[in-house]
């Protein structure tokens, strides 16, 4: 296995439409608040799979050489594998404006190696962490940032309430803190 990490460029466009960053649903995070700090347990969930739309190429084209913004496409075994996109966040964070491995890629470190990436980008910059966010039902994914060092600081219950295939779906607010 050989896991390679570019800066993303105009080339890579159809690589990143290759990746695919759905995820089965199995459990969800049921989530609790007390004196600031946010717990949850995991609970099982209907099983189902959630699947994304492509990014745009407009979006993408924003990150390629962009001074505040960071954008890498992740290969393993020359197969496009992960895709990292980064901003600076006007509180002084660097925010994950999306982080994704192919579904066939998991548990390859390939999520570890965007997340370093991202925190020597941050760090670099002087800012004071790293935040993303991601939802009640992605588990795996919550439990990895909980993994990698991340706390949950925050959540909102209705961000996603507008619209009808996540209406019943929690945003939450994971750190970072340097």
């Amino acid at each position: 296995m050989t896991i390679v990490l570019n800066n993303l460029t105009a080339a890579h466009a159809d690589d990143v439409e290759a990746i695919d960053g759905s995820f089965h649903i199995k459990s969800r995070l049921l989530l609790s608040s007390s004196q600031n700090i946010v717990d949850f347990t995991v609970v099982p969930a209907e099983p189902r799979v959630k699947r994304y739309e492509h990014d745009n190429p407009d979006d993408l084209a924003s990150y390629i050489g962009a001074e505040t913004k960071l954008a890498i496409i992740a290969y393993n075994n020359q197969r496009p594998a992960g895709l990292l996109l980064v901003s600076e966040n006007w509180n002084g964070y660097a925010i994950v404006d999306s982080i994704k491995v192919d579904i066939s890629h998991r548990k390859a470190g390939i999520g570890r190696m965007l997340l370093d990436a991202a925190m020597e980008w941050a760090r670099l910059r002087n800012l004071s962490g790293i935040m993303l966010e991601t939802q009640d039902n992605n588990v795996d994914a919550c439990l990895f940032y909980q993994r990698y060092g991340f706390i949950l600081r925050g959540f909102d219950t209705g961000i996603y309430s507008a619209i009808p295939a996540t209406h019943d779906e929690t945003a939450l607010f994971w750190y970072l803190l340097f």
